[in-house]
């Protein structure tokens, strides 16, 4: 568009009358999404409780800040932690999972899921690799559905918002639907089914790099210069991705539980049985939150009467069915394993809902 307007400006015409210069157009995208970054959306929504109800400001702003600075120290170990696994090289130990017999590699790539380093954008080219040098897709399938679940920073988010029982249920879990994802996938191409799962691709490789299964970790990473970079970089990174989508979670948190009446989330999600359950996992699959932002919200569900087991199936649920997961499933299998990921996430968050609420 810009071109074509550039063609019929006063200096491009040698005869007759010059065109009028083209007005440039308001760019609406940039704008809408310059207002809907967190950043503006943290310092944005206090401002409007300010104008619409005056009285409650401070309270937004002080229950926000509270749960914030409450979460400071597990945000500060989990970006070291994250960033001393990336310099490390821990990947390729999570790669070598996947290698030998078909049942250790399900069982190592389910207890890998839960402990690798990968948020579900980054667990893309690391499938796509594994895929590529023909790991097993039981195996595979195994690691998908647990990593998006549960990693590190993870844990430690969870535990500061919901507190440990409830993070330590959801990183049993997430191995526990790694490990029964992955042999029901190992049954199913037993009996037959998945032929030829993974698409076909025009180019020989996958185009993602190195194979994951490639190189040795170095635990003593601040030996090297790169290494020492590669953590400096994730150090930041991450501490601005932390600090950036905690800050808007517990903005949200404290407007939720200011201005949602308690009965409408208890009549929602609350009370025993299945349906409470099988409803926040419906729900969560639509209204995924990142697994950073989905703790303190769902701390404020809870206050407003949502049980726990329907608070875990929401989370399950709603990891399982992230657009970067799904994306990543659709991208690279086929029609009926897509289906399979998809079917055995909300079961599984169903199931691990109902079997928490059961021991809490």
């Amino acid at each position: 568009m810009a071109d074509a307007s550039s063609s019929s400006s006063p200096e491009a015409g040698c005869c007759g009358p010059a065109s009028p210069p083209a007005r440039p157009g308001v760019p609406w995208g940039r704008i809408r999404a310059a207002l809907t970054t967190p950043w503006t959306l943290v310092v944005g929504l206090p401002l409007l409780v300010a104008v619409l109800d005056p009285a409650r400001t401070v309270d937004v702003i002080v229950f926000a800040l509270t749960a914030f600075a409450g979460t400071a120290p597990y945000i500060a170990f989990a970006v070291f932690l994250i960033a001393a696994l990336k310099a490390s090289g821990a990947e390729a130990t999570v790669g070598r999972a996947f290698q030998g017999r078909e049942t250790p590699a399900i069982l190592l790539a389910a207890l890998f899921g839960g402990l690798a380093p990968f948020c579900s954008c980054e667990v893309i080219p690391f499938i796509a690799g594994l895929l590529a040098v023909g790991a097993p897709l039981s195996a595979v399938m195994a690691f998908w559905l647990s990593s998006p679940l549960i990693d590190p920073p993870t844990l430690l988010i969870t535990a500061a918002a919901l507190g440990w029982p409830f993070a330590i249920g959801k990183a049993v879990f997430a191995v526990a639907l790694g490990l029964v994802g992955g042999f029901a996938v190992k049954a199913l191409l037993a009996a037959g089914f998945f032929a030829a799962p993974v698409r076909a691709r025009s180019s020989g490789g996958c185009g993602c790099g190195p194979s994951p299964f490639s190189g040795r970790p170095v635990w003593r990473f601040w030996r090297e210069a790169a290494r020492r970079a590669t953590f400096a970089t994730e150090l930041r990174a991450n501490a601005l991705f932390l600090v950036k989508w905690l800050a808007f979670a517990y903005v949200l948190e404290a407007l939720l539980v200011t201005y949602v009446p308690a009965q409408t989330i208890a009549g929602l999600v609350g009370g025993e049985g299945v349906l409470p359950v099988a409803t926040a996992a419906l729900v969560g699959m639509p209204a995924y939150l990142n697994s950073y932002v989905a703790p303190p919200l769902l701390a404020g569900l809870m206050e407003q009467g949502m049980t726990a087991g329907a608070a875990m199936a929401f989370m399950i649920a709603g990891a399982v069915s992230s657009v970067p997961a799904m994306a990543a499933v659709w991208s690279l299998v086929r029609a009926p394993v897509f289906a399979a990921y998809l079917g055995l996430g909300v079961l599984g968050a169903i199931v691990s809902g109902l079997a928490f609420q059961a021991v809490m």
